[in-house]
């Protein structure tokens, strides 16, 4: 029986392992400390490898571990030891591009903890329920940005889309009057 792809959960961890934004999707972790116990061990066992170029894949616990560091963030994607790969690297791909698009290219963990609810969105974004909504990282930055631009904010701070977007929001208003 064919089934849709789905994310066990996401993690993006500090260079000491520590939780930066985690989400999960699946029941095999069921309290707090199954979760924290099972960041640790991945992170251990991926600690020493070098995914700072290109993403690294590994079987870990049944589970298939897709995982890419930079600065000191590191990013995870698990997946079921039945899923594909390639599907865990795109998601993967989309999750830290977008991260990397929201934070200006300046991704280290204390932009990441500055702006922790875009990375939150991001991730809401990318994976509802474990099922994979998108994967292209200018599409999930654009979905974040206008969700977290306030409408009362300077033009001069708003994309051209977001600004024509209020402009149209305020002539809309204008014209209900």
């Amino acid at each position: 029986m064919e089934s849709c792809p789905s994310i066990r959960n996401i993690l993006l961890l500090d260079s000491e392992g520590k939780r930066v934004a985690v989400k999960y999707y699946s029941d095999d972790w069921p309290t707090n400390s199954t979760k924290e116990a099972f960041e640790k061990a991945v992170f251990t066992k991926t600690q020493k490898t070098n995914a700072r170029t290109e993403a690294e894949i590994a079987m870990f616990e049944d589970n298939i571990v897709v995982y890419k560091f930079v600065q000191d963030l590191h990013f995870f994607v698990t997946g079921g030891e039945d899923e594909n790969e390639l599907i865990l690297s795109t998601v993967l791909q989309g999750f830290f591009d977008s991260v990397g698009l929201l934070l200006r290219g300046n991704v280290d963990k204390k932009e990441a903890l500055e702006n922790l609810d875009l990375i939150l969105l991001c991730l809401d974004e990318i994976v509802d329920g474990g099922i994979i909504l998108e994967t292209d990282a200018n599409v999930i930055a654009g979905k974040v940005a206008s969700h977290s631009m306030d409408a009362g904010a300077p033009l001069s701070e708003q994309t051209i889309s977001q600004a024509l977007a209020t402009a149209r929001e305020h002539l809309t208003r204008s014209l209900l009057k």
